[in-house]
């Protein structure tokens, strides 16, 4: 509906013509907390509040029989103009096989007079739950659209990811050399490939080489590819990868795995600027933008002579250090909620919310898969397989971690819970004191305490 400025908070729409079955339901609905407005007839509605459409964020619940417009008609309007709005229809008892036909046309819920305070209050709550979480459906999938749009996004708001954000967005245009830093699972492969859409290079190929997964064997035939007859089996010509992707960016994950012997072959490729096929003596110029991966400290790799200390420098111009989610803990429910939207989509499944339960138990969780375990979670979630706050054998301590002490735990686990809920009220400490069930003055402490300030997560007070 297309309400007045005067009923935009309004969550229900009663509708009922026998006045004093009105002023009773309107009165408990409001003493169950309930912003409520109670009318006679459909019409009386519409002329107050203009006509039903998908805008309106809460229910409508209405007599069956009544002066003009039924409730029926009002359903059939609502599911042409507003199909996502709960309609509640409230009938006799001469009318329940109408209004079971009515549920089959899309009406939410009916309730049979005469009716209990209790059984009202229960039905409207149960509706506008149900409502809210269409609404937030839909939020999300207009934000996924938005991201879709435009280019892979590094989702999170800890200072962490934003400081990668922050070299992506200055390095991207450029063709210097990247080395991305990060636990298994941590998200390198999106920095490279958001590194990638973002440079003048995003309409040339992007090649994933996994130097891990590649047999020093094969190495050189599927990078610098061959010509017919280098080797037995060779028929034709073949393209190597890194031949295939000049003009594009080369992504080498796994770097820290690739032989000695094979780091010589690469080195010479990215100082020269040329590769030869093998079976051939014709230099093949080749114009790549190379992003390489690893996890671990290479540095102490360089140190014990497993790596080469010159390709580690070539490839190490500008670094991207890619942290676990277990020192980001806030990321870990705007990341799991993108995920769950994700699957959603591709599953064809709706898109359900975490509970606030369910949300803390998230954040509370170690994840030693990092963002890989956390998008697998988020799809099991969607399937229905198991609760979001299921630890499914993947809780505190798994995954070799270190141990982290309880003072350790629980001051994580706070920062996160306050910095989750200081971003759904748009930084107001009033709106999230209230929430946490704390004082302000114990809230701005902890925000300073946790550096939340600093990164604006607070700032507004919605009580000023």
């Amino acid at each position: 509906m297309n309400p007045t400025a005067s009923a935009d908070s309004v969550q229900v729409i009663f509708i009922e013509d026998d006045e004093l079955v009105r002023r009773a339901s309107v009165q408990s609905l409001h003493l169950a907390g309930f912003a409520v407005n109670g009318y006679d007839s459909v019409e009386a509605a519409q002329r107050a509040l203009g006509q039903f459409d998908d805008r309106f964020a809460g229910v409508i619940v209405s007599d069956i029989r009544l002066p003009g417009a039924s409730g029926l008609d009002l359903l059939a309007q609502c599911r042409r103009a507003a199909p996502e709005v709960p309609v509640i229809l409230v009938t006799g008892h001469g009318d329940i096989s109408m209004a079971v036909q009515a549920m089959r046309d899309g009406a939410y819920d009916f309730v049979e007079k005469p009716f209990s305070a209790e059984r009202l209050v229960d039905t409207v709550r149960r509706a506008l739950e149900h409502r809210r979480l269409v609404l937030e459906n839909a939020a999300l999938r207009r934000e996924l659209a938005v991201r879709d749009a435009l280019v892979p996004r590094i989702i999170g708001r800890s200072a962490a990811i934003g400081e990668v954000r922050r070299l992506i967005a200055n390095v991207a245009p450029t063709d210097a050399p990247v080395l991305v830093i990060g636990d298994t699972g941590a998200g390198k492969e999106l920095v490279a490939r958001s590194l990638h859409e973002l440079s003048p290079r995003q309409d040339k190929p992007f090649v994933a080489v996994n130097c891990g997964a590649l047999p020093e064997a094969m190495f050189e035939s599927e990078m610098f590819g061959y010509e017919p007859g280098a080797f037995t089996g060779a028929a034709k010509r073949r393209i190597g990868k890194l031949e295939y992707a000049s003009g594009g960016t080369v992504f080498l994950d796994e770097i820290e795995s690739m032989p000695l012997p094979l780091q010589v072959k690469l080195l010479r490729v990215l100082q020269e600027g040329t590769l030869e096929r093998l079976g051939s003596n014709q230099p093949v110029r080749v114009d790549l933008r190379v992003v390489a991966a690893a996890k671990g400290d290479m540095q102490a790799l360089v140190a014990a002579g497993t790596f080469r200390r010159d390709l580690f420098y070539r490839l190490n111009v500008v670094t991207i250090d890619v942290p676990p989610l277990t020192e980001r803990r806030e990321d870990i429910v705007p990341l799991f909620e993108h995920f769950v939207l994700e699957a959603a989509v591709r599953y064809g499944r709706p898109a359900p919310l975490p509970t606030a339960r369910q949300r803390a138990d998230l954040m509370a969780r170690d994840w030693p898969g990092n963002v890989r375990e956390l998008r697998n979670a988020a799809d099991r979630f969607v399937l229905g397989i198991e609760p979001a706050s299921a630890s499914s054998g993947l809780g505190a301590g798994g995954g070799g971690e270190p141990a982290r002490s309880l003072k350790e735990r629980v001051e994580q686990f706070e920062r996160a819970t306050i910095a989750d809920v200081l971003e759904q009220h748009a930084g107001a400490v009033s709106a999230a004191a209230d929430e946490l069930q704390i004082g302000k003055a114990t809230l701005y402490e902890k925000i300073k305490r946790y550096g939340l300030a600093e990164r604006g997560e607070a700032g507004k007070d919605g009580a000023a």
